[in-house]
């Protein structure tokens, strides 16, 4: 993605400055902004920008949003098909972050103006630290703004664990405060503005998942289609995680009446790479036809020999009444970068809905 900080991005930079101020000296701040340029990562690029726009512009941040506020109206905003054409905005958006921080009411005035370029979500989360009663003020209220770029950065903008961004710990702590933000964007006509919400939320539920449970379950309470898709979405770590609580909320039958006739491994020991095959037998035990959710959650021995469990998506299906089902899983026990192994006996899980129904052991070999 760096290539969207690149050549083209910064002709985009001086070309808007120079339409506003047809002195700006755009041939010295091209030099200076692709000066080493190509071999800084994405996020070095923003940066490096940021200190040479500082060069170019006022030093008096008075001075400069007047010409910040002028720059959407000027914005060349280039081919909608190429992904990374609003990145040329990005460096002028976060120098608001650093030279701005100072002056919040007229930074983030200029924030709301820029964000449809390129969202300012990492822009405004010094504010949120710095200056909070004036930022969530804003935040508040620009849930009710006319243009869904401005309603998303009330979203997203304040999410805890926003990827690439810092992570804002206090809300981490206690999101309480977010929640006003996200009941008046629930129903947005925004599918952006909801997606914003559901990712929000699904950040809130790594820390607070009751919380999370509390509102979706409220949500759902004739819920459109539009808000059981946000629910969906919010919730995909928590069904991930196998949280029982949560399948309800999504359709599945939330008191499953069947037995587990069978659930065994092919393997009772195997070496790091190779597979451990998984074999189960479902009975139902219902007049009625039921939706289930099949995952397995294997606990992995660490070097402590105590053990990590992480879970596993088998499969989705709708067991018809007293049907018998036949299901299996190969599972591969190979070297990966995000898990060391270490032998010792491994318990798996079947989880339907969330709930363990039987369990089976395996020993693991690392072999040579």
């Amino acid at each position: 993605m760096k290539s969207g900080l690149d050549v083209d991005a910064v002709a985009r930079i001086s070309y808007v400055l120079t339409a506003i101020d047809s002195d700006f000296p755009c041939q010295g701040f091209t030099k200076d902004a692709l000066a080493g340029l190509e071999d800084l990562e994405l996020k070095q690029r923003v940066d490096h920008l940021i200190i040479v726009l500082a060069q170019y512009l006022p030093k008096d941040f008075t001075e400069t949003v007047n010409i910040l506020l002028q720059i959407k109206q000027h914005w060349n905003w280039g081919d909608e098909k190429d992904s990374l054409s609003g990145f040329a905005a990005w460096p002028l958006i976060d120098y608001v972050a650093v030279y701005g921080l100072n002056q919040p009411k007229l930074a983030l005035k200029v924030l709301k103006t820029l964000t449809p370029l390129f969202s300012a979500e990492f822009a405004i989360r010094p504010f949120i630290e710095r200056h909070f009663e004036i930022t969530y003020q804003s935040l508040l209220a620009w849930t009710q703004h006319s243009d869904e770029h401005v309603r998303r950065l009330a979203s997203e903008g304040i999410r805890p664990r926003l990827p690439w961004g810092k992570k804002l710990s206090r809300f981490c702590d206690n999101p309480d405060v977010i929640f006003p933000i996200l009941e008046q964007l629930k129903d947005d006509s925004s599918l952006y503005v909801r997606k914003s919400v559901a990712n929000n939320l699904n950040d809130i539920a790594k820390d607070h998942p009751e919380k999370v449970i509390e509102i979706c379950q409220r949500w759902m309470i004739d819920a459109s289609q539009g808000r059981q898709w946000l629910v969906q979405r919010a919730l995909r770590s928590l069904v991930k995680s196998g949280r029982p609580e949560v399948f309800p909320l999504l359709g599945y039958t939330s008191k499953p009446q069947l037995n587990i006739a069978v659930f065994e491994l092919a393997e009772r020991s195997i070496t790091l790479g190779q597979h451990i095959n998984l074999c189960t037998i479902l009975l139902s035990k219902s007049s009625e036809i039921q939706t289930l959710v099949l995952d397995y959650k294997i606990h992995h021995v660490k070097a402590n020999g105590l053990t990590t469990s992480k879970v596993f998506k088998w499969k989705n299906i709708t067991l018809q009444p007293q049907q018998s089902l036949s299901l299996s899983k190969s599972h591969p026990f190979k070297s990966i970068t995000t898990r060391k192994y270490y032998s010792g006996n491994h318990t798996i899980e079947l989880l339907i809905n969330g709930i363990a129904y039987s369990e089976a052991q395996f020993h693991l070999l690392l072999g040579d």
